[in-house]
């Protein structure tokens, strides 16, 4: 008998920006590997082979578990919320960078369907649309996150402290945002 592992069909997005291999598995089933573009084919399919068990657990979770796929507002919601979205994230960035002291580009608002807010490297600061509908404490959370980015375009330790100095309860805040279901 031999330990063969089963094939897995993946899609390979190649990254001149990928500094190293990233797997993701979605709840519609697709897997896709990001690999930086130097990377020889053979590193890459022995890494999925290293992942088999991780991805067939992954996949049968999502289907013993199907998620609702996420959907994007009405153009007619995004454009009624989109200036009340717009005042209360100027109001927060003017508010929290006081302390900061942070220069950024410009704020944005968006109707995304998987991300509460984003920082470019430009300088711009995003958020979606739909902040309106969180709670004082979770548009804070937001707010100062995004304004971190600035001085730190990662997740360091160096920016979990930057956040922590105004927001020490953020791991909270973080969770409760990750649990606050669909956007």
């Amino acid at each position: 008998m031999t330990d063969q592992k089963p094939a897995i069909a993946y899609t390979l997005r190649r990254s001149s920006r990928a500094r190293r291999l990233r797997l993701t598995v979605y709840c519609t089933g697709s897997v896709v590997l990001t690999a930086p573009s130097s990377l020889g084919l053979r590193h890459m399919e022995d890494f999925i082979l290293q992942k088999t068990a991780w991805i067939i657990a992954k996949l049968d979770f999502f289907k013993k578990h199907p998620q609702p796929l996420p959907v994007k507002a009405s153009k007619k919601e995004f454009a009624a919320l989109k200036p009340q979205a717009f005042s209360l994230a100027k109001r927060k960035v003017d508010h929290w960078n006081r302390f900061y002291g942070f220069e950024y580009n410009r704020i944005n608002i968006k109707n995304q369907t998987t991300r509460w807010g984003s920082c470019s490297k430009k300088g711009n600061l995003n958020f979606n649309y739909k902040i309106v509908k969180l709670g004082e404490r979770l548009v804070d959370y937001l707010v100062v996150h995004e304004l971190c980015h600035l001085k730190e375009f990662n997740h360091s330790e160096k920016f979990w402290a930057l956040v922590a100095k105004t927001i020490p309860e953020y791991k909270a805040c973080r969770k409760e945002l990750k649990n606050h279901g669909r956007i």
